[in-house]
Order: structure tokens, then C-alpha cells, then sequence
């Protein structure tokens, strides 16, 4: 059974109630529907009733009559979610004026409905930017407890069996904090692995701190960050399998990894990486997914305190009825 399989099997083994807030979206629907007729998740649609049943009319969608389907202009909870909006949003002056405005909006009336409890997870992005994706997860469900910055882990299925997981590994963070500082690169390491655990089933990640340098080979102030993160790191999560700075030959390869961290139990074997930037995530998963032939599934928020995820805009069907599973499986272990 491959990775998504077994995802999907994770899914499905405890349903989770995920939100679509982009639901007059082609491909967000078509997605549904086949979530639907598998039984992976429990839906829940924001969109017109009329619009979002025409088009699913259209498609030919035999499901979509299986999710629950919410009107953002007169969603019956929408004096409720204004109130507690305004309340979380008091210190910076909103009203509840602006409160019931913004609950009218997809986006924010997704993020209400995880904040009270009636839905595990989010995926948007089909439709939406980055920025306004994360910006009501940030302001409304926040980060996890002793986390404050939000990053992006991306799983990488790859033919070279003999490095980490059986060809598998997660590195982060590929999608959010462009330039982060010691403490934030610690908490990244520390979401990077649960992302690990909890959507690629790895039940022992080590993690490995990649930088230009391994073991003082090289004097840096980036590197000087790295070192600095990787303790942060054990301080935070003493039992967690991690060590740096590594180069990612010696991080992956056991042969170096004798060579230039004898006696590290990470380095030659790790199957979670970090990189010291978004920069170098960015250009490393593309690389290896290009010239590499790797499959790149993701990117995975992490650090919010229940799943939000993030698609790009020229996702496809499979990607996201994929991301639906994904996020299934960050909400069971967020509970």
C-alpha cells in the first residue's frame, strides 16, 4: 500500500469533519464529491446553495447532497460567530459591526466554525491567496500552544529506497517564514517532525539541521543559527531524535555521515530535514522533484492549532481530494 493509500486509510478509519469554504469552485466540488462517495471525510461547503447545486448539477455530481452545505449571507450561527469574532478581535478595536461583515466571508466563517467546534480542518487556496488563507486562521484559531510561527512541511516520495524512510522524507519549511531566527527554526524542526508522525505515518523521525556545515567544518553566522536552533530545539522536546549542523550528505549518506559526524545518531540516517531558510526549501524540494523525479506532496501547514491548509491555485482535483485526507490526519492527532 503506497503512502496515499494508507493516508486515506488513516482518514477514513476515524472521519473527520473538514471544511471547503471555496465550495462554487469546480475542482473544490468535484473533490467533494469523490470524497464523499469514498467516505474519507465529513463535508462541509461554504457557498450559495443555488449556485454550488447547479454547478454540481452540471458536473454530474451524484455526492455533494451528502456534505452540509452552509449559506455564508444567512448562516443561522452567523449573530454567534460575529459575537465571538468582535470578542477575540476586541484588542485591535474590532467592532461588532465589522465582525458581522467578516463572518460573511468564506474564509472567516470556515475559521468560526473550527474555533467552535463544529469542523476539524480547512483547505482553501483553489480560489485564495496565501495571505488570505492565513490570515483568519492567525487571527481566529491561532498558533498551537508554544509555537509562534506558522511553516510548511512537503512529504517527498522518492525512488532512492536507501535514504530515509525507504525513499521518504519531510523537509520544512518550504512555504511560509522566508527567513527564519533561531528559536522559530526550532519550533519548525520540532512541527516538521509531528507533521512527520501524524501525516506520513513515520513513527521515529530524526531530524537532521542542514546547513553548508557539518560539525564546525564551516564558521558562519547562518551556520552559528542552526547550532543555536538545534538546542533550542532539545529544550523544547527533549525526546525528540534530532541533531545539527549537518550538510545534507552527511545528514543522509552513512558513509559520510562516519566521516564527518562520527557518533551522531541522526546524521546517515535521517528522515525529517530542515533547512535554515525558506529560500533553500523552495529550490531543494523543486529540484529533487524535477531532476530528481520525486513526488512532492504538500505543502502541509504547520503550527496552527488545528489544520489549515494551503492550496495553490492551479491545483488539480487529486490534489486537493488528496489534501482532504492530509488534513484528516493533522486533526486527529491535533485532538
Amino acid at each position: 500500500m503506497d503512502l496515499i493509500q494508507q493516508i486515506i486509510e488513516r482518514a477514513k478509519s476515524n472521519k473527520q469533519r473538514i471544511v471547503l469554504p471555496e465550495a462554487e469552485e469546480e475542482r473544490t466540488l468535484t473533490a467533494a464529491d469523490r470524497v464523499l462517495a469514498e467516505d474519507i471525510a465529513d463535508i462541509i461547503l461554504i457557498g450559495n446553495p443555488g449556485k454550488v447545486n447547479a454547478l454540481a448539477d452540471r458536473l454530474g455530481l451524484k455526492n455533494i447532497g451528502k456534505a452540509t452545505l452552509i449559506d455564508p449571507e444567512n448562516c443561522e450561527k452567523s449573530e454567534e460567530y460575529a459575537t465571538l469574532l468582535a470578542e477575540i478581535r476586541k484588542k485591535k478595536g474590532m467592532t461588532i459591526e465589522e465582525a458581522r461583515k467578516l463572518v460573511k466571508n468564506p474564509l472567516y466563517l470556515s475559521c468560526m466554525i473550527i474555533k467552535t467546534g463544529d469542523a476539524d480542518g480547512q483547505i482553501s487556496g483553489a480560489l485564495s491567496t496565501t495571505g488570505d488563507t492565513l490570515r483568519p486562521a492567525l487571527q481566529i484559531i491561532k498558533t498551537s500552544p508554544g509555537i509562534s510561527c506558522v511553516s510548511g512541511a512537503m512529504l517527498l516520495l522518492t525512488k532512492a529506497e536507501q535514504y530515509g524512510e525507504n525513499g521518504m522524507l519531510v523537509i520544512g519549511d518550504v512555504a511560509v517564514t522566508p527567513v527564519p531566527d533561531a528559536h522559530q527554526l526550532a519550533e519548525i524542526a520540532i512541527c516538521t517532525a509531528q507533521t512527520a508522525k501524524s501525516v506520513a505515518g513515520i513513527s521515529d523521525p530524526r531530524v537532521a539541521m542542514l546547513s553548508f556545515s557539518t560539525k564546525g567544518s564551516a564558521k558562519h553566522e547562518v551556520v552559528d543559527k542552526v547550532v543555536e536552533a538545534t538546542r533550542i530545539a532539545k529544550e523544547m522536546a527533549p525526546d525528540l531524535k534530532i541533531d545539527g549542523e549537518l550538510q545534507a550528505d552527511s545528514a543522509l549518506v552513512p558513509r559520510v555521515a562516519q566521516k564527518k559526524a562520527p557518533g551522531s545518531e541522526i546524521a546517515g540516517h535521517a528522515n525529517v530535514l530542515v533547512v535554515p531558510c525558506l529560500e533553500v526549501g523552495n529550490i531543494s524540494y523543486k529540484l529533487v522533484e524535477r531532476l530528481g523525479g520525486a513526488e512532492a506532496l504538500g505543502p502541509i501547514l504547520q503550527g496552527i492549532a488545528r489544520p489549515v491548509n494551503d492550496l495553490s491555485r492551479g491545483c488539480s482535483v487529486d490534489d486537493i481530494y488528496k489534501m482532504v485526507a492530509i488534513t484528516a490526519c493533522q486533526a486527529m492527532d491535533a485532538k
